[in-house]
């Protein structure tokens, strides 16, 4: 099982490298996936090195979880790269889960997989999550296997829900303990 976190230009850092963080803490291989460049530099000019071109997406397996960050250049390269955007759609088919931060759910309403979900999003992209129900209310909603994140302040809740669901509460109980991170 791995997770690959999604990164192009633009992304928001704090949503990409905290869920990052916490996942291996808790033991979960993570895949920094860029597109286009394996240095990728974020909306607040910190580059990130990927671990792998999209092509790798490719290889997804069901059992697998892509996670799209936020920041507009980010998910606007994601969705700009119709290479990437299909093999998005092919890791849909296979059942892959997915899970997205702040901008992110714009790629998931782009692939047609918000119809009918609860999210949440950041504040002033609803309009951009066709045929979902979004709350704002909530810093991390879960609808069946989908995670979604409002914003950057949601970083560390996004990633410790993303570790529940792969190890389950006491493994996320017991990062969130190590971290001495006060929910």
């Amino acid at each position: 099982m791995t997770v690959y976190i999604v990164l192009g230009t633009g992304f928001e850092e704090i949503e990409a490298i905290a869920p990052a963080d916490i996942l291996r803490r808790g033991g979960v291989a993570v895949t920094y996936v860029g597109l286009g460049s394996m240095t990728i530099c974020g909306a607040h000019g910190i580059s990130v090195s990927a671990d792998a071109l999209a092509e790798v997406l490719s290889a997804v397996a069901p059992d697998d979880m892509i996670v799209i960050p936020g920041g507009t250049g980010g998910v606007d390269a994601i969705i700009d790269s119709s290479d990437t955007m299909a093999l998005l759609e092919h890791a849909k088919t296979i059942g892959v889960r997915f899970a997205a931060i702040c901008a992110g759910p714009k790629v998931l309403a782009k692939l047609g997989m918000l119809a009918g979900k609860t999210i949440t999003c950041y504040p002033g992209c609803e309009a951009d999550m066709t045929g979902a129900n979004v709350n704002l209310d909530k810093s991390v909603v879960q609808d069946g296997e989908l995670i979604t994140a409002r914003a950057p302040g949601s970083a560390l809740d996004f990633g410790l829900k993303l570790l529940e669901k792969i190890k389950g509460s006491r493994e996320a109980e017991n990062v969130r303990s190590q971290m001495y991170y006060d929910i």
